[in-house]
């Protein structure tokens, strides 16, 4: 698998990431284990967690795999911190949480070091600058190699990582960015984007499928085996079932006839070779979804189909986001 820089840094990642969403709930050991030796053997090496996947689980099971499966030098681990159960308060970017927290996620996957690690989200109760001292100190200590955030919207991305260039002292600068992107969801594309892209932060795109519907698996009915018929899952894959996805849908099944691929090919490439994006991470279910993903490696679309696909997904921009000159 081709290996890209990650963002304006040295470090590197496998263009396709590896999610753990549902690791230790919906995917077991098993399946699991299948999964990360499927896509290390296909030269896969970046593997995205969470404090809060499977309320620790997903962590839990990766550590165990790692060494035993796959050398842990041979992962990219990327894990998040600041996302919290409590109903009151969403999000946790206090500097005693996140260092807290990551402590523990090192605990879990039992490693001395995460590659990347990403604040799951923007705590608008703490002070940006407190929450970016917790990055600072974990890539000081060594405990962190890269540091990034995810979820933060195009001015709260752009104030970060700008506070890390100018402010005094030792400060990381930010490697990364981690939000959902694809053909269903281009609103990363307003500002998030242009200010990543300013920046020389790499985009992770997360639910590049479109939550699985651009597969097309949801296109006449909802297959019994799929997240959509999961009673857990199925309000995730909800949005993304209306009469604007599918028309979306519809065009990338064309587009995969015409190319004698598969609409889940169409998709993840579209994706992946957007400006700015470094590795997209797919969630599948096992190997065999995983191999199928993996296949659009040998996949780079025409530009026609890119043109088409660009503009029956065309988000609508208007002011100020939209150059205001044309208006």
């Amino acid at each position: 698998m081709e290996q890209r820089h990650l963002g304006r840094t040295g470090l590197r990642v496998s263009r396709i990431g590896l999610g753990t969403l549902t690791w230790g709930r919906d995917t077991d050991e098993h399946d699991a284990a299948d999964l990360l030796k499927t896509f290390w053997e296909a030269g896969g090496s970046l593997v995205d967690t969470a404090d809060v996947y499977g309320d620790g689980e997903a962590e839990y099971l990766l550590g165990r795999l790692i060494e035993g499966l796959v050398p842990r030098r041979d992962l990219v681990i990327s894990t998040k911190a600041g996302s919290v159960p409590d109903p009151d308060r969403r999000f946790d970017g206090s500097r005693g949480h996140l260092l807290s927290a990551l402590d523990a996620s090192l605990a879990r996957l039992g490693t001395d070091y995460v590659d990347i690690w990403h604040i799951h989200a923007y705590d608008p109760s703490t002070p940006l600058d407190e929450t970016l001292q917790a990055l600072d100190l974990a890539v000081s200590s060594g405990r962190a190699r890269y540091a990034g955030v995810s979820n933060f919207c195009g001015w709260q991305l752009a104030k970060a990582a700008t506070w890390q260039l100018a402010a005094p002292g030792t400060r990381t600068r930010l490697a990364s960015t981690q939000l959902e992107y694809s053909l269903l969801q281009r609103g990363v594309e307003r500002e998030v984007l242009p200010a990543a892209l300013d920046l020389g932060i790499g985009l992770l795109p997360s639910s590049p499928l479109g939550r699985g519907v651009l597969t097309a698996k949801y296109r006449n009915s909802t297959p019994a085996d799929s997240r959509g018929a999961s009673e857990h899952l199925a309000p995730f894959v909800a949005p993304y079932l209306d009469d604007t996805a599918s028309r979306i849908v519809d065009a990338v099944q064309t587009a995969a006839d015409g190319l004698a691929v598969t609409p889940l090919q169409v998709a993840l490439a579209w994706v992946r070779d957007r400006p700015g994006v470094a590795a997209p991470v797919i969630g599948p279910r096992n190997a065999q979804q995983l191999t199928a993903a993996l296949s659009v490696e040998a996949l780079s679309l025409p530009d026609e189909i890119c043109r088409a696909l660009d503009d029956v997904s065309a988000p609508v921009h208007r002011y100020p986001d939209h150059d205001w000159s044309t208006l």
